[in-house]
């Protein structure tokens, strides 16, 4: 079967979001008013072949883990649909 993931890897709330202040602070510039945080990770699409849907969780969870998402600083979160 073939699933697709969709990650989202954000840094975790208690820490300094560097990217997301410096937009924050300059969208008044682009007339962009009444925005107070502003935070930036990264997006992931994973296409992956698996028996079961529990076998492409369990893969996810370690590309997540051991590659994608550096757990010290970031979390991450995932959904998993199977297409055809």
């Amino acid at each position: 079967m073939k699933f697709v993931a969709e990650i989202d890897v954000m840094p975790h709330k208690e820490l300094l979001d560097p990217q997301g202040k410096t937009v924050a602070n300059n969208l008044s510039h682009v007339d962009i008013n009444g925005v107070t945080d502003v935070r930036i990770g990264k997006h992931v699409t994973l296409t992956l072949e698996a028996d079961s849907e529990a076998t492409a969780r369990a893969t996810v969870e370690t590309a997540c883990q051991k590659l994608l998402a550096n757990l010290i600083m970031e979390n991450y979160t995932f959904s998993l649909r199977a297409v055809e």
